[in-house]
């Protein structure tokens, strides 16, 4: 082969090898539902291809295949005729015979590498990342009559490597996924938010969001202890009481028994007229929903049911709380306070990573509010269930539990020793942590 040919093919191959690797990265990186939008409004180029990422595996091995082909051929033809080239230069620098054949075969080597290098791999890559669906849509024609043509060969060394796999023990996957995960979404948004690309806002919105399916009732209602029920016997004169007293407009209405008997509230009032009588008299049925139910079938089946308010049942049939629309609403946006509502109180921060936080807080409310992951488990759901399991007895005011932090979120400063915090029980009510103290246990404290 002459010199001449021997670089025009170089330069041939370096194209080939280019095409393949745009090709490579340019339908990995495509955005199918951009595809999707513009075939649907009849560009051609972007249903071919969509044709392409269906079988993106497949394309894959064939991209693979031409890559090592042409790469093998460069080696094979180009290298030698740049190396003629350079021959006639080393001799003329004096060099000894015998180091001409090595010093010129070495710059075949480089100068194929360097090309091939810059012009068939890291320029068609990067093109093919920058613009993946201008280029794959440009490439999809092609790309199509390629596989069929070479299809055969690669489902040959498909079947091989597949075999390869299964005998060690490893099952192969067929396609590649396009979707994420909720922990991958997680992460995207973690990412988008530290690189300045979601406003902090928003990232905590989408956040609320994709944690919303993964909680259930239990999680989030108003807990038994906590909710203004109304016995059925009662007269209605004591439900007035109870709503100057603490103003909700809905409440739970039990049997003598302590089974759920239905609703009432300020609506079924008002549309009795009744000012005497037994609650029984003006109660409504109640939606019941086991403690369990993930939050999005809450809020469907009270969306079905027209109903604003929820009892959540326990296991043993009994009332375990209330959930309301407003619970719900708050899960994805935050505290909503109205004006029968009192001042919402969140953890109070004090000079040195100090914190006085709530008990009845959740531990992820705990960590959007201080920036401490405590440990969390399926035995409790607050920060005062966490110090009782710690505990493991009733606490008295002034206990004290310590417990490891994340610490890819430990905000406490660098003396802190090994990532621990220590919960000091500041208060309590109804015999559980009211109020708790979370502060970092420094190396001084540690050591003793």
């Amino acid at each position: 082969m002459s010199t001449y040919l021997g670089l025009l093919a170089l330069f041939l191959l370096t194209a080939a090898t280019g095409y393949f690797v745009a090709q490579e990265f340019a339908f990995v990186a495509a955005d199918r539902g951009i595809l999707r939008e513009q075939a649907s409004a009849g560009d051609a180029a972007a249903e071919r291809a969509l044709q392409v990422t269906s079988r993106l595996s497949f394309m894959l091995s064939g991209a693979q295949l031409g890559i090592t082909v042409t790469a093998l051929l460069v080696g094979f033809l180009a290298e030698p005729a740049i190396a003629v080239i350079v021959r006639p230069w080393l001799a003329g620098w004096g060099l000894p015979d015998g180091m001409i054949t090595g010093v010129s075969v070495a710059t075949g080597v480089f100068v194929a590498t360097v090309v091939q290098m810059v012009l068939g791999e890291l320029a068609p890559k990067n093109l093919g990342i920058a613009r993946p669906e201008a280029v794959a849509k440009f490439l999809a024609r092609s790309t199509l009559a390629y596989l069929a043509v070479v299809g055969p060969v690669v489902r040959l060394f498909d079947s091989a490597a597949t075999g390869l796999l299964r005998r060690l023990g490893i099952e192969p996957v067929e396609e590649v996924e396009h979707g994420v995960t909720p922990e991958e979404l997680s992460r995207i948004i973690a990412e988008s938010t530290q690189a300045g690309e979601l406003p902090p806002k928003l990232s905590e919105l989408l956040e609320r969001a994709l944690e919303f399916g993964d909680r259930n009732a239990e999680e989030i209602m108003v807990p038994r202890p906590r909710v203004v029920v109304l016995r059925a016997s009662q007269p209605i004169s004591d439900m007035l009481d109870a709503m100057r007293a603490c103003g909700h407009s809905r409440y739970p209405v039990l049997a003598e028994d302590g089974d759920v008997v239905g609703v009432t509230g300020v609506r079924e009032l008002l549309a009795s007229g009744q000012e005497e009588g037994p609650v029984s008299t003006i109660t409504r049925p109640a939606l019941l929903v086991p403690a369990s139910v993930p939050l999005p079938a809450v809020l469907e089946r009270m969306r079905v049911a027209k109903d604003d308010i929820a009892c959540v049942i326990d296991e043993y049939g009994g009332l375990a709380g209330v959930i309301t629309v407003e619970d719900l609403a708050e899960e994805l946006v935050g505290e909503l306070v109205d004006e029968n509502d009192p001042e919402p109180v969140g953890a109070l921060e004090h000079p040195g990573g100090v914190w006085e936080v709530p008990g009845s807080l959740r531990l992820d409310e705990v960590e959007r509010a201080t920036g401490v992951a405590l440990p969390e488990s399926d035995d409790y759901d607050t920060l005062a269930g966490l110090v009782l399991a710690r505990l493991g007895r009733m606490p008295d005011q002034g206990d004290s539990v310590t417990v490891p932090v994340k610490p890819d979120s430990d905000p406490f400063a660098e003396d802190v020793e090994k990532h621990l915090a220590e919960l000091t029980v500041i208060s309590l009510n109804r015999r559980v942590p009211e109020w708790v103290r979370l502060a970092p246990v420094r190396h001084a404290e540690a050591a003793r």
